[in-house]
């Protein structure tokens, strides 16, 4: 059986994960005190400028993100991983004493939001990318599926302890400690045993390089479906946290503490997503889509929840069905796409994952306003269903097809292969497939 927590045994993936969980439980903190700081003290519980102030968090990555993801290609990812973290710390201490001394204003932390989006833009592929270089590949989707567990074991801490030092404290006391928890993964980095790092060549500097990244992932159509349905369900469904702040606020009438609560219990079933996806060394195409309408449907049951002890119970098989979509669409993009271009193509997806928030999230927190926080869930739940359906269709449409991780390639690049079995005439011709992405002559044996 496939070791769920084979990674572990990776001395350098080890304190990598052990510092993801302390600096991601500060993060988990940040987020839920900033959209109750927002909600309740520097607005009269609005929806929508919770929504802008996440938008202004995710929106660089919109703008960004190929260039980050050409930077993680072509610069140490050690070394930019230990600058984006310190800033972010720096960033959660000012935010902090701006609520300690009672001058925060709503433009503050909009401004602040910005600028922490902008540092995350550059952090997120060169993390993702990262685990690359601590693992060897045949760990690789193990190691994926770790960080998830990682960030949602954090995500699982975090909500509570800020809802706990809200209640007693505030949130100013939140965001100091959220900047002190960045020391703990930037320690962890400066561990690393660079001579055992599964490095691999840098990508030189050129012209077309990021055009270059968009041909490749257009031209792989198991990637431009998972963008795709990766991109509706987080632009509409993936806004939990302002989803959560208003079912708890105004659909339930709870406090800060209840609100944290919602959280934690829904990182309870990410963390089992995660560490279900950790026992898989072939993620799927096909794994991707049920997923996210295993997502919707679960969407739909919290949108009709009859309580509040309802909605945070059922929250665990939310947490479940969007961490298995992430996982596996996660893993399945970085085990099929040729290294020199992982950070690129990685950066793309992260456009997608992340930069459809800015999107989302207003709308949905205009959604709340006007037709209540039930619609704010329930509009994110249609979508996630329809776009999986539209997906499906057309898979059904064009391709018989069975999409899995078939084998490894030196120097240890995993493939993707499509079974094409068209429904009449002649056996076309095999898909186009980037040569960066396999070697033909090399190419192991169908399944």
């Amino acid at each position: 059986m496939f070791s769920v927590f084979a990674s572990l045994g990776v001395r350098n993936y080890r304190l990598r994960f052990a510092g993801g969980v302390i600096g991601n439980t500060g993060t988990w903190m940040q987020r839920v005190a900033q959209d109750w700081l927002v909600l309740t003290e520097l607005t009269d519980d609005s929806g929508l400028a919770v929504g802008v102030v996440t938008a202004l968090q995710f929106g660089p990555s919109l703008v960004l993100s190929p260039l980050a993801g050409l930077v993680a290609d072509r610069l140490p990812k050690r070394a930019i991983l230990m600058a984006t973290q310190a800033a972010q710390g720096g960033l959660a201490i000012v935010v902090g004493v701006l609520v300690l001394t009672n001058t925060v204003k709503l433009w503050h932390v909009c401004v602040l939001a910005g600028l922490l989006g902008v540092v995350t833009a550059f952090d997120a592929p060169a993390n993702q990318t990262f685990v690359g270089q601590l693992v060897p590949a045949r760990l690789l989707a193990n190691a994926v599926a770790l960080n998830a567990a990682s960030f949602n074991l954090s995500r699982m801490l975090g909500p509570a302890l800020a809802g706990g030092m809200m209640s007693l404290t505030g949130p100013g006391w939140v965001f100091l400690v959220n900047g002190a928890s960045f020391a703990a993964p930037i320690i962890a980095l400066g561990m690393i045993r660079t001579s055992e790092l599964h490095l691999r060549d840098l990508v030189s500097r050129g012209k077309g390089q990021i055009r270059e990244g968009l041909a490749y992932v257009a031209h792989r159509a198991d990637l431009v479906i998972i963008f795709i349905v990766v991109g509706v369900v987080s632009c509409l469904g993936f806004n939990t946290q302002l989803t959560m702040a208003v079912m708890a606020r105004e659909e339930f009438g709870r406090g800060a503490g209840e609100y944290g609560i919602l959280g934690s219990i829904l990182a309870v079933g990410a963390l089992a997503g995660s560490l279900l996806a950790a026992r898989r060394s072939r993620p799927r195409l096909r794994l991707v889509i049920g997923a996210a309408f295993a997502f919707g449907l679960a969407s739909v049951v919290s949108a009709l929840s009859p309580s509040y002890w309802f909605f945070a119970i059922w929250g665990v098989v939310v947490g479940l069905t969007s961490l298995t979509l992430i996982t596996s669409a996660n893993a399945t993009i970085q085990l099929s796409t040729a290294p020199q271009m992982r950070g690129r193509v990685m950066s793309l997806y992260l456009v997608v994952f992340l930069g459809s928030t800015p999107i989302g999230s207003p709308l949905i927190g205009w959604v709340a306003e006007v037709w209540g926080p039930r619609w704010s869930i329930g509009v994110g739940a249609i979508a996630s269903l329809a776009v999986c359906m539209a997906a499906a269709i057309w898979i059904k449409l064009r391709w018989r097809v069975g999409l899995e991780v078939t084998g490894l390639l030196p120097p240890h690049v995993a493939i993707v292969r499509e079974r094409v079995e068209p429904r009449q005439g002649p056996q076309p011709a095999e898909p186009r497939q980037d040569p960066r992405a396999r070697e033909p002559s090399q190419d192991p044996p169908p399944p």
